[in-house]
């Protein structure tokens, strides 16, 4: 275990650091009273048994992990809308305490399953007491429709083992349709949405100050 802990440790960090760094961003959107592309920011270290399943079915030798694995430590961006997600994508190109190693668009290009999402690889730095180390984590950002339908699909796989049965495969894709279409939908009323948001959010804080 202490082989592990050694190992994970800068992924924890750099979890640990993009969190403050990610839901920062958010922060800043409100200052601005604009509205934020970011909804909430969530991030975990894959856990070792996971490492362990993944590295088995894609042949990765343990020693290559920090190499080949690309997803030990994971950050997830949601956000309200699909347009949102190309903004937070920028807003992470034009970062530079990262760099971005590698991206793949599954939104313009879905996968056959249906799957939607942005993923993005980076390489992050870590500063540890023994200097800088750098190490791949992925960004995914995608919107609370395409979560909640990757978060079912994800435990399927589990009990499936990635081998669906046809009529669980072709509802699943129906699903994902419905979910992107949804998302289309709330797009075409986008302005109404923050609208209603803002007016809520200044009513809120217009309680608060007479509480206070």
């Amino acid at each position: 275990m202490k082989h592990w802990d050694l190992f994970l440790a800068p992924y924890k960090q750099a979890v640990a650091e993009l969190k403050i760094k990610l839901k920062g961003m958010r922060g800043q959107f409100d200052l601005d009273s604009t509205h934020s592309p970011i909804e909430f920011v969530t991030g975990r270290v894959k856990p070792i048994a996971s490492i362990l399943d993944k590295a088995n079915q894609k042949g990765i030798p343990l020693e290559n992990l920090e190499e080949e694995m690309q997803d030990i430590a994971g950050m997830r961006i949601m956000c309200q809308f699909v347009d949102d997600i190309h903004t937070v994508v920028e807003l992470l190109r034009n970062r530079n305490d990262f760099e971005i190693v590698e991206d793949r668009d599954y939104i313009s290009h879905k996968k056959t399953s249906g799957y939607r999402s942005y993923h993005i690889v980076i390489c992050y730095p870590v500063q540890t007491i023994h200097g800088e180390k750098k190490i791949l984590a992925e960004i995914q950002i995608r919107t609370l429709s395409m979560n909640f339908w990757a978060t079912i699909e994800h435990s399927l796989n589990y009990k499936y083992k990635g081998i669906f049965p046809n009529d669980i495969k072709m509802r699943l894709q129906r699903a994902a349709e419905a979910s992107f279409r949804l998302d289309e939908e709330m797009s075409l009323i986008r302005g109404e949405i923050q609208e209603a948001q803002a007016f809520f959010t200044r009513k809120k804080e217009f309680k608060q100050e007479e509480k206070n």
